[in-house]
């Protein structure tokens, strides 16, 4: 979102409107109806984020990148995310708590933006996470106090804030191309 590196702010913006998608989706798993419109608003708005800086992306792959060398800890970093993730699902699985699975997976991706930013060299995949994690943690009394499954909760925060994050990164980009 603030990389030095056009192809990093690009893939970054790509990225996050997928994500966005994806979180809006799962938001929709047992949404108030009111919620609705704007579930399926966001996600398409980060559909057309995703397509667009994909494009930039691809046409822009030669360029610089912050990864260049960290391949591998960049692997690390995402296969650790993944193992995090499906091991808490699965503790929840067995616990009989299914439903906070949406939040724990929430809590893990915001999470792993931290060590992402120091990789990618970027405070603002840092930010994106860091409020993710406020916001996901001030919605834990409410969820406790009742029994809808978190996605309720977890999907519109994650997919609004990734929403936000590359609606912000594409208009920082945009001059640059």
């Amino acid at each position: 979102m603030l990389s030095e590196f056009l192809r990093d702010q690009c893939f970054t913006t790509a990225w996050f409107g997928l994500m966005a998608f994806v979180w809006f989706g799962w938001a929709q798993e047992d949404p108030p109806r009111r919620w609705r419109i704007w579930l399926g608003a966001g996600a398409v708005l980060g559909v057309g984020l995703a397509v667009a800086f994909g494009v930039l992306t691809a046409a822009n792959w030669d360029r610089p990148t912050a990864l260049e060398g960290k391949y591998v800890w960049f692997g690390v970093l995402v296969a650790a995310e993944v193992v995090a993730a499906g091991a808490g699902c699965f503790v929840l699985a067995r616990r009989g708590a299914p439903r906070w699975m949406a939040w724990w997976v929430a809590m893990v991706v915001a999470a792993h933006f931290l060590p992402l930013a120091l990789l990618l060299n970027d405070l603002g995949v840092a930010v994106v996470g860091v409020v993710q994690m406020i916001v996901l943690g001030s919605v834990v009394p409410r969820l406790r106090g009742t029994t809808d499954p978190s996605s309720r909760a977890a999907g519109p925060i994650m997919g609004a804030t990734l929403l936000l994050g590359a609606a912000i990164s594409a208009v920082i980009t945009a001059p640059g191309l």
